[in-house]
Order: structure tokens, then C-alpha cells, then sequence
């Protein structure tokens, strides 16, 4: 199967990665290789870019398209939250820049049988990494009513969580959950008509699954404060987010790097010895451009921060 793998806010990227010929960068979640590509070709035969990616399928997907930059480009099997340990021992001592391109990839999206779309009807599953002990099945027939309503309710940010994670467990009383289709069904019902007019029906309720089931806000948290140590001066994290709570991670985890200072406001001058990492470049997240929503819809909720170490 040929997957779409038009990567989203490309310019913008590449615009703020500032790619230097000979510099060292990290793509950690190379999905489609559709960014990994245009920083590879921008590269002299000094450079060099590590690729990252929980996803098998993804890794090979990226290997086919990145082959032809030869070993110019290192792909690693490894989440993005192991990235700056995993490259340290590798000997490599710091980045140039370094992107993050949040959430689901296009290409797993498409792949039907991954239960990643409340499009197909296919076995819930939902993990990026195969190997992950925790699918969406197991989160939606082994979890506790309260459980699922807390991750419908706080990562979709679903007003009718509570309805549909009883409607989850009634069903499941039954017989387990086993499609996509049939957790369709559920949500649909747990939702009023008259409030199903805004998109999907099942579109929060799936993006919350699927962030619990791959652990993608506690990732997140965990990966920005060593990635922006790793950088060298002048080098640069690029983080593409799709979600609002992801956005504010970002938004907030930059903003302390930049002034890190926890004295009270009335202190004459800084005593707890808190230095300042750098500065962020986007003061406002940076989104799609008319002209790319126009080609490519999926850059709608994209928002792009950038942090520059000092």
C-alpha cells in the first residue's frame, strides 16, 4: 500500500530548523520520512540526521524513502522520549535541531487494519509501537468506567464522556468490544443528535484513546528538557502539536526554558541561580498557511513552536 505522506507545515519547518550543510540533526518521530526527506537533501556530506520512530512499519516506510542520502541518515527503532540518551550512546554529543511531529502519522491513519481511524472498520488497536503491552482494545474492555471516562473527558476533552464511558461498559458487560465500527456505534449513542453536528461523533473520543494507549502526553513531558539540553548554541526544537493540552505543554515547557527564574516579582534581583536556556522564536504557535490548508487538511489543527538554545 502507498501511503499519503504530504508532511504538514514543511516550510515552516525547514525555515525554522535554520539547516546548516554540515550540522546534526534528529527527526524523532519520522513517521512518513516527508520532513526527514527535505532535511536529508539539505545536507552536505558532513551532515548528518538521526530518525526515530516507535512505529516498525514506519521505520520501513522511511528506509525505503531515505535511501538514497546512504549513511547520511541513521533510523532508530526507539520512542522520542529515549532519543538524547540512545544518541549519547551512540557518542553523538549534541543537535543542531531537533523535530517533533506529534501525534498520528498519515500513513498509519491510513493503514486500516492499525484501528488508528473511526473511518475503517477494524480491530481496536491504536499502538504505535506493536510491542506496547497496552492496545485501545485493552483500554476500552479491561479498564474501569471511571477510568475511561477520566481519559475521554480529559484528553478529548469530551462533554459527554461520562455518557459514553457507560454506554462502554454496559456493552462490554455483554461481549468485549472488538471494532472500531462497534466503538462507533457506542459514542454515537451516547451523544445527543442535536450535538453531533460538529465533525464526527467518535473524533475526540478516538484521539483520547489513542493518546492514553500510547502514553503521549507523559512522553512529551518527559522529552523537551533533555532535548533542549542537547542542543548546541544556536541550535533549534521544532514541535508540531495537534492538540490543545499538547500545544500547552509546549507552550509552557518553552516559556520556563526561556525564563527559568522562581524568585517572587518583588525580589530586586535573582537569587535562585536559575539561568536561561535560550528563547523562543515563535512567540505565536505557528499554523497552516491558506494555501496549504487548501492541499492538505490534516495541517488544520497543527500548531509549530520553536526554541532556540543559547
Amino acid at each position: 500500500m502507498e501511503f499519503e505522506h504530504t508532511p504538514v507545515l514543511l516550510k515552516e519547518v525547514l525555515e525554522g530548523l535554520n539547516i546548516k550543510p554540515d550540522g546534526v540533526y534528529v527527526d524523532g518521530t519520522v513517521g512518513g520520512a516527508g520532513h526527514s526527506g527535505e532535511i536529508a537533501g539539505r545536507l552536505g556530506e558532513k551532515g548528518k540526521l538521526y530518525c526515530f520512530d516507535q512505529d516498525e512499519d514506519a521505520l520501513k516506510v522511511a528506509s525505503e524513502r531515505l535511501e538514497r542520502y546512504g549513511d547520511k541518515v541513521t533510523l532508530i527503532r526507539n520512542n522520542f522520549e529515549n532519543a538524547v540518551t540512545d544518541l549519547i550512546q551512540r557518542g553523538v554529543d549534541g543537535a543542531d535541531g531537533i523535530l517533533l511531529d506529534l501525534g498520528v502519522s498519515s500513513y498509519q491513519l491510513d493503514n486500516a487494519e492499525r484501528g488508528f481511524s473511526y473511518r475503517y472498520d477494524a480491530p481496536l488497536d491504536m499502538r504505535m509501537d506493536k510491542d506496547n503491552p497496552v492496545s485501545a482494545y485493552t483500554i476500552v474492555n479491561e479498564y474501569s468506567e471511571t477510568e475511561i471516562f477520566h481519559i475521554i473527558r480529559d484528553y478529548g476533552e469530551e462533554k459527554f464522556a461520562k455518557n459514553i464511558a457507560k454506554k462502554i461498559v454496559q456493552a462490554r458487560a455483554a461481549k468485549p468490544i472488538e471494532t472500531t465500527f462497534e466503538l462507533n456505534e457506542l459514542i454515537k449513542a451516547a451523544i445527543p443528535a442535536r450535538m453531533r453536528q460538529d465533525g464526527h461523533p467518535s473524533k475526540r473520543s478516538f484521539q483520547a484513546i489513542r493518546i492514553a494507549c500510547n502514553r503521549e502526553l507523559d512522553v512529551l513531558a518527559s522529552a523537551i528538557g533533555p532535548m533542549i539540553d542537547f542542543l548546541r548554541p544556536g541550535g533549534r526544537l521544532c514541535i508540531i502539536s495537534f492538540h490543545s493540552l499538547e500545544d500547552r505543554m509546549v507552550k509552557e515547557a518553552f516559556r520556563t526554558a526561556e525564563k527559568p527564574c522562581t524568585c517572587p516579582p518583588d525580589f530586586p534581583q535573582c537569587v535562585c541561580g536559575k539561568v536561561s536556556k535560550g528563547k523562543v522564536v515563535s512567540r505565536k504557535a505557528i499554523t497552516a498557511t491558506e494555501e496549504e490548508l487548501a492541499g492538505n487538511n490534516r495541517s488544520k489543527p497543527a500548531k509549530l513552536r520553536i526554541f532556540e538554545k543559547a
